[in-house]
């Protein structure tokens, strides 16, 4: 009652290549991989320009380092202009 047996799962994957055929099926399959490779680099190198965009901007004296000081401030707000 609870999963499958290896027989129940090779004739669901005899279906799906009839309905398809091979040559779908490896195309799916290639396209699926370049989206997930595509993916993968992407966000590797939106990781990189956000550490070196970090790293740059502090060597130029742009943003502080990091040192764990905690700073107090006031927002006023400003009175709408009619």
């Amino acid at each position: 009652m609870g999963s499958f047996s290896i027989w129940h799962w090779l004739i669901v994957l005899a279906i799906i290549v009839l309905i398809f055929g091979t040559k779908k099926l490896r195309n799916l399959g290639t396209d699926l991989g370049g989206a997930v490779k595509g993916f993968k680099d992407g966000m590797k190198s939106e990781s990189d320009k956000s550490a070196d965009g970090e790293q740059t901007a502090q060597a130029k004296g742009e943003i502080p380092p990091k040192t764990g000081a905690t700073y107090e401030a006031e927002v006023k707000k400003e009175a709408a202009k009619s």
